[in-house]
């Protein structure tokens, strides 16, 4: 799995602020697919406005990830606005992947 970037950028003229993500998986291991195909949808749905998501594929850049502290993945950084915030998982918990990304949860 090669590292990938997306950008959606902001559609109104009065929403500036971007989300920025990171996400560190291994490879095509069933939890890295899983937390990639939930955070696309979270994203989707609730950062439709602006967001810049990078998957980084720890298996083909492990010093990458050694000098960034991550130990386990996947794993989720939020690294703008701040404060910086991170999920560990697959991120099937979308009410705490939300909190974390600073956004409100729906009622569902």
């Amino acid at each position: 799995m090669s590292r990938r970037a997306r950008t959606t950028t902001a559609q109104s003229a009065g929403f500036s602020t971007v989300v920025v993500l990171r996400l560190y998986v291994a490879g095509g291991a069933p939890n890295s697919m899983l937390a990639i195909a939930n955070l696309e949808a979270i994203c989707a749905e609730h950062l439709k406005d602006g967001h810049k998501l990078e998957v980084v594929d720890v298996l083909e850049n492990p010093r990458r990830a050694m000098a960034e502290g991550v130990l386990v993945t996947p794993s989720l950084t939020k690294l703008s606005p701040q404060p910086v915030a991170q999920v560990i998982g697959n991120l099937s918990d979308k009410r705490q992947v939300l909190l974390a990304l600073g956004l409100k949860p729906g009622v569902e």
